[in-house]
């Protein structure tokens, strides 16, 4: 039994991406997953991805595009308020508008810039480029 199921998620997505391999399928599916995967596919971070019912959790069938470098998730999810964005993309991210930090506020699961515009604080969840 995994301890994280998210973290365990994304370290196959990045590891199957650094093997050059064109399909990774994760176990168990869950819906904060989906919605990061919604994320990744609207910036072409990833080409699709399906969910392939199994009876046990369902399983996701990800096709990666070969666009990820790094994306990991953030432990521990520390609190961020609309002030502190600045601070964490110079901790997580490589660059300046390269990758984006994905962050769950009370208005759903998001990207950074996204919540910037919004004004939105939140929980740090992961972290692409």
């Amino acid at each position: 039994m995994e301890h994280d199921p998210f973290a365990a998620a994304l370290s196959k997505m990045l590891n199957a991406e650094r093997a050059a391999k064109s399909e990774v399928m994760i176990k168990p599916s869950m819906k904060m997953l989906k919605t990061v995967l919604n994320i990744l596919k609207e910036s072409s971070y990833i080409k699709d991805f399906e969910e392939i019912p199994d009876g046990k959790g369902n399983i996701l069938k990800v096709k990666l595009s070969g666009n990820i470098n790094k994306c990991l998730a953030i432990k521990p999810r520390f609190p961020i308020t609309k002030q502190e964005y600045e601070k964490f993309e110079k901790r997580f991210l490589i660059g300046k508008d390269f990758g984006f930090l994905i962050i769950s506020t009370p208005k759903g699961i998001m990207t950074n810039k996204e919540a910037k515009e919004l004004g939105l604080g939140g929980k740090l969840i992961a972290y692409v480029y």
